[in-house]
């Protein structure tokens, strides 16, 4: 039977009940998006959903020359977009922009990051209680990190962030949505080229056996990752179009952050004694932070699929060569083999391996710098505004419609 599994505007954090349902149905079912076509199997067991996640069997690149099931109206996947390469694709792809995210350079970020945000929470106390704390705190602040990472002129960010929303939350009318990444990726392209020498850049020529990723504590190179792009195609690293497609899903990644805080405060500020712990006890923060992103539903239905290139057992059962394969990280950060009661949540977790930032090939590429950014956003804002409560019932609070990442369009608080 393959299920349909409607787009679902949730009002809330609450999981999404038709997932709630495929998972009480088996760890592998079939489902129907409202997007593209056919079916895709639904992966929802913690090990195998890491176990597909990190099987070379299933393959992203396909993907782009099919209309899959899926939730995104608009699906038009750019060269060199590192969610849709494979090893080695992949990590040629990665290598070039992995400096910017090393430990060691995520930690550099620190202190600028810092800077930026306590000149935002000055200006909302300044401005007085009460106000919207995604408008004026959750939003720009991840903005500026990920523009100045990737080194946005100031000017231009008001542009960027404003196709950004219209892809992550996108239109019905796929136009709208497509016009909204093709001015993106040009004005990347643009970025990109204005960085590059003179000198003409060879093709590149990727390794015929897949690399590791770099050492995450390597010496980071200077530069913002637009410069780093463009490097990278000046020495043959990769093709001036590969580099573009490399730019815009970073460029997209601030959004996620403002979504996924938007959703732990809310959660904070609907549970006092949760709220009280993190800001009476700062050594459980980390996590705590950890438990609210198994527990947050930071996205709606599921990712990006995978492709069976041959075929493959899996839970008793048969995925043909060319199925498609969806894993859900939402399912597996709630499976209750791995996470005793994971309905609730629970900061004395004694271990937590939540798989919300990805697993595999796949894993986030910025995922240290969104959880340098969360981890600022929560210690600044618990410490600063230790009486910080909602200003209207919760469910008076707006949600995202027709998002791809879920969270509140506004949080109104008062202090």
């Amino acid at each position: 039977m393959v299920r349909d599994w409607p787009a679902q505007n949730i009002q809330g954090p609450d999981f999404d009940p038709v997932l709630t349902e495929l998972m009480r149905e088996g760890p592998l079912t079939r489902i129907k998006l409202p997007y593209g076509e056919g079916w895709a199997w639904l992966v929802t067991r913690y090990d195998d959903v890491r176990a597909v996640a990190n099987d070379p069997r299933f393959v992203r690149d396909p993907v782009t020359e099919r209309q899959i099931t899926r939730l995104a109206p608009h699906f038009k996947p750019r060269p060199g977009a590192l969610a849709f390469a494979d090893p080695p694709d992949h990590n040629r792809l990665r290598r070039v922009v992995a400096p910017a995210f090393t430990a060691r350079g995520v930690a550099r970020l620190r202190a600028r990051a810092q800077e930026t945000l306590d000149a935002l929470v000055d200006t909302l106390v300044r401005d007085g209680s009460p106000a919207d704390l995604t408008a004026r705190v959750l939003e720009p602040f991840p903005i500026a990190v990920h523009c100045e990472v990737m080194g946005v002129p100031e000017a231009d960010r008001p542009r960027l962030h404003r196709l950004t929303q219209e892809i992550v939350f996108p239109s019905r009318d796929a136009t709208v949505t497509g016009r909204a990444k093709d001015e993106l990726y040009g004005w990347l392209a643009d970025e990109i080229r204005a960085r590059r020498t003179d000198r003409p850049a060879p093709s590149p020529s990727p390794s015929p056996t897949a690399e590791p990723d770099p050492d995450l504590n390597a010496e980071p190179a200077a530069g913002d990752i637009m410069s780093l792009l463009a490097a990278g195609v000046d020495r043959g690293d990769l093709t001036e179009e590969e580099a573009i497609g490399v730019a815009g899903p970073l460029q997209i990644g601030g959004e996620a952050v403002t979504n996924n805080t938007g959703q732990m405060f809310f959660l904070l500020l609907t549970h006092p004694h949760l709220l009280h712990r993190m800001r009476t006890d700062p050594t459980i923060r980390p996590r705590a932070i950890d438990e609210l992103l198994r527990y947050i539903p930071h996205r709606n239905s599921v990712g990006l699929a995978r492709i069976a290139t041959e075929d493959v057992e899996l839970c008793g059962r048969r995925i043909r060569k060319g199925d498609p394969v969806y894993v859900s990280y939402l399912a597996a950060n709630r499976d209750p083999a791995v996470f005793p009661d994971p309905e609730s949540i629970d900061f004395d977790r004694p271990d937590n391996p939540h798989v919300s930032f990805g697993h595999g090939t796949h894993y986030c590429t910025g995922g240290p710098l969104a959880r340098l950014q969360i981890d600022l956003l929560l210690d600044t804002l618990l410490d600063r505004l230790p009486t910080l409560r909602l200003a209207t019932a919760p469910h008076a609070i707006p949600w995202r419609r027709n998002a791809l990442i879920r969270g509140p369009e506004a949080l109104p608080v008062a202090w």
